[in-house]
């Protein structure tokens, strides 16, 4: 009896081993079609599961018979679920995940001229968007200051003390060689740089896309730094209406709308706004750290479609400001001999887009593009008035063949920048006229599964400078799904004005003009190298790291040096100036929460022969650190908090290190939500730790900018989605 029970416990142990079974999978990117090393596999119900190993192949033993049910889930992916009856008549199964999240994103990058999305691009472009504008909206409705200014490697930079005139820097460079795009087109330079950050509100981007390091293949030159293209919404079918009202304890006020619908044949948007803010003075000073403002902004824009393959859009920019800081009490009325001092900038920007695209097939196409700038500005205090008009055009017609293999792109365009003055004095003027002629050409090759290639030549003839020619080329190495590396470089150049941040301090006051017999162009090479690292710990933890390293040289750089007679004169060093550094950005998600760590190290220096200085207004130092917090369309939250290491200030001295801190919060409804931003509630101000003149109320003297002035500023509001 004992044998016979033996015997049947033995082959009910058979037929139990014979039930469990075995699946075997490879787990692919559902758009790249590339194995996704990591990925997970589960047994719906069980603690049994399997991760990828680096060729995406997957085994799960120990599977009951019948039918049963597997997830797979990858850091950035969507969860696939798939119902198989064991045992499987195939033995192994191809799985495709579905990009998700911002991480993933299918986001096509427009600055790069392709249609590779930004994971797929050779050259290193960092990507804000959806979320991220909206937390930096809640922030700062009226301008993208912020926006940028919270970006690794990225500062705005205040070269006004009382009117608040603000240019960026990217890695250490002056504003001036970054190109500030909309939507491709170049706005934002020479005279109007100067306030371009301050007149861009953000209501109507749908996305921001910063390349650093020299970029001059596409767009010409004064991209040495970088350039910034934002890119505005455009129609959809589903219409999209919206209001942001916002207050500030300062005295500020921002109301915008925007609507945006398509229809058959047409679609339109229209973005409007009304920014104003009252004389702010927190530190006792005298003087404002908020100037008086009213500015008003409508930017109309037409889109036609004849045909599935023809289409055009038409868009107008204009911005009314009159901007007015200085003396508080002469501001609100209350002035007298002694305050008396005054900076107002009054100014008017009119510029139109113009761009008509066909396809001739799916893969190839022409695009014809024009815009056409007007900006007028007059800046005025105490004894003196800068007046001057710039009309600049840009003319450009491309054409493009993209295919899975290979990409190629290639256009002619004209530049034209024509600067008059309106002098009140008998000082030199300071008229220009700079005509550009340019033809590129780019092409971008997947080479293999891990190396795709991205070159391009340029050469622009410049009236009065003769030819440049500007190389450039950019690697994107895939070593496995979850790490990859960038290396890229070119050469750069910047026609010179009298327009920089040096001279934007004195309201260019008693700058000499410049002329091609005694001025030069500023010439550059840079490189950058990169590495992007992505993984999963613990199964709900992701990490991503990015390390960039990058080096930029500008030969014979503008600076602004005393001439005889109480003047200034800007000339070509004879030396040049060189920034080196890394950036480090980390980011972290758990569930509803993300945090992003951010580190900057710059080291930006003017040599000239044994004579070396530290380029100023450069935090060699510094950190960006962001905890959010966000269930979707519910809530979301977040603390900030920024340090500045010591800065090299163009009087010699040194500026304090400081920190700045902030938070955020919003709560969503399906049809409106409430913010409210607490910024630098720590109140760090310069004016606490350092001084912002010389000499006296009445005829001060401004030293450099480089720590808040406004302190400690609460804003909140209402968002309506109709």
């Amino acid at each position: 009896m004992i044998k016979v029970l033996a015997l049947a416990l033995l082959l009910c142990m058979g037929n139990l081993c014979m039930a469990q079974h075995l699946f075997t999978a490879i787990i692919k990117d559902a758009d790249s079609r590339e194995p996704l090393a990591g990925a997970a596999v589960l047994l719906a119900g069980s603690n049994k599961g399997a991760a990828a190993d680096e060729n995406g192949i997957v085994v799960l033993t120990g599977i009951p018979g019948g039918k049963q049910e597997l997830l797979f889930r990858s850091v950035g992916y969507r969860q696939h679920r798939e119902i198989l009856v064991f045992p499987l008549d195939n033995d192994t199964l191809t799985i495709l995940l579905e990009p998700a999240g911002e991480e993933v994103e299918e986001v096509v990058i427009s600055s790069t001229r392709s249609t590779r999305t930004i994971q797929n691009i050779p050259t290193r472009v960092e990507f804000i968007g959806g979320e991220e504008l909206e937390e930096k909206g809640n922030m700062k409705p009226g301008d993208i200051r912020m926006m940028l200014n919270e970006s690794t490697g990225i500062q705005t930079q205040q070269v006004s003390a009382t009117s608040a005139n603000s240019s960026i820097r990217i890695q250490g460079l002056d504003g001036r060689y970054t190109q500030m795009l909309k939507d491709g087109f170049p706005m934002y330079a020479g005279f109007s740089g100067g306030l371009g950050l301050l007149q861009t509100p953000p209501l109507d981007l749908k996305q921001v896309e910063v390349i650093k390091g020299a970029s001059s293949t596409l767009y010409g030159g004064g991209a040495i730094a970088g350039l910034v293209n934002l890119i505005s919404k455009e129609p959809t079918e589903e219409r999209e209406l919206r209001f942001l009202v916002n207050g500030t304890s300062a005295g500020g006020l921002d109301i915008n709308g925007f609507y945006a619908q398509k229809f058959k044949r047409t679609g339109w948007t229209v973005y409007a706004a009304r920014n104003s803010s009252r004389p702010y003075d927190p530190s006792g000073t005298g003087f404002t750290a908020i100037p008086e403002t009213e500015r008003y902004v409508l930017n109309p824009r037409l889109f036609v479609y004849f045909s599935p393959r023809t289409t055009m859009n038409i868009g107008v920019n204009t911005i009314f400001e009159d901007r007015t800081g200085g003396d508080i009490r002469y501001i609100k009325g209350h002035g007298d001999s002694t305050h008396s001092y005054f900076e107002r900038n009054k100014s008017s920007r009119f510029s139109t887009q113009f761009s008509l695209g066909h396809q001739f097939s799916d893969h190839s196409g022409l695009v014809i593009k024009n815009s056409v700038n007007n900006f007028n500005r007059k800046i005025t205090v105490p004894a003196y008035v800068f007046d001057g008009k710039q009309w600049s055009t840009y003319s450009e017609a491309a054409y493009h063949n993209n295919r899975e293999q290979m990409d190629w792109v290639a256009g002619l365009n004209v530049y034209t920048d024509n600067f008059n003055e309106y002098p009140k004095d008998s000082f030199p003027q300071r008229d220009y006229g700079q005509y550009t002629l340019g033809g590129f050409i780019q092409n971008t090759w997947k080479a293999s599964d891990w190396l795709q290639m991205e070159t391009g030549i340029r050469g622009d003839y410049v009236i009065d400078y003769g030819f440049v020619f500007l190389p450039r080329i950019a690697a994107l190495f895939r070593i496995s799904p979850a790490l990859s590396s960038r290396l890229g470089g070119g050469l750069g150049y910047k026609v010179p004005n009298i327009f920089t941040e040096e001279t934007e301090r004195i309201q260019f006051r008693s700058v000499l003009p410049l002329g091609a017999a005694a001025d030069q162009l500023e010439r550059s090479y840079g490189v950058n190298f990169d590495v992007n690292y992505r993984t999963t710990l613990f199964e709900k933890l992701s990490l991503s790291i990015n390390q960039l390293f990058f080096y930029t040289r500008i030969n014979h750089p503008l600076l602004l040096a005393q001439a005889a007679g109480n003047r200034y004169q800007l000339a070509n060093a004879d030396g040049y100036l060189d920034t080196k550094g890394w950036e480090t950005n980390v980011k972290l998600s758990f569930h509803d929460f993300k945090l992003f760590l951010g580190y900057t190290f710059t080291d930006a220096q003017l040599k000239q022969g044994s004579r070396v200085q530290e380029n100023p207004l450069t935090a060699r130092h510094r950190l960006n650190n962001v905890l959010m917090y966000e269930v979707e369309e519910k809530w979301r939250a977040g603390l900030e908090a920024y340090y500045y290491s010591r800065q090299h200030l163009n009087d010699g001295a040194t500026g304090q290190p400081y920190w700045t801190f902030g938070f955020m919060a919003e709560r969503m409804w399906e049809r409106f939500s409430l913010f409210i931003n607490f910024e630098n509630f720590t109140d760090t101000r310069q004016t606490k730790f350092d001084s912002i003149y010389t000499g006296t109320v009445t005829q001060p003297v401004f030293r450099d900018i480089y720590a808040p002035l406004d302190g400690f500023v609460v804003n909140g509001g209402l968002k309506l989605r109709l």
